[in-house]
């Protein structure tokens, strides 16, 4: 699996309830459409972690990068009803910052023939 990974912040006013229904809407029909495996979103609990993150987490995983190269496509297409749900998630946040991460080892890896 591949991990796409969103940190972020609400905006000033933004209830964390209309957050979460909001990025649930969007990712439920990101994955009845078959572009992404599955999704979660987490909130930092107690203050703890870098604060350059933001408080908010979400994580969505696809198979490999052909999907995410299927979710990416269908977002820069522009069109409703992805547009829609992807604005409405976009307009409530503020100081994202992404990252790409995958499962280790990659499942295909042969161990003992690493060079380094």
């Amino acid at each position: 699996m591949d991990i796409y990974h969103v940190w972020c912040d609400l905006k000033h006013g933004v209830r964390g309830s209309h957050f979460a229904e909001t990025v649930r809407l969007c990712m439920e029909h990101l994955r009845e459409q078959g572009l992404l495996e599955s999704w979660r979103l987490t909130r930092r609990k107690l203050g703890l972690g870098p604060r350059e993150l933001g408080e908010w987490h979400l994580m969505i995983e696809v198979k490999d990068l052909r999907q995410m190269q299927d979710l990416f496509e269908s977002m820069a297409r522009r069109t409703d009803p992805e547009e829609g749900l992807h604005h409405a998630m976009n307009a409530l946040v503020v100081n994202t910052t992404y990252s790409l991460t995958r499962d280790y080892p990659d499942p295909g890896r042969v161990p003992g023939e690493e060079s380094f």
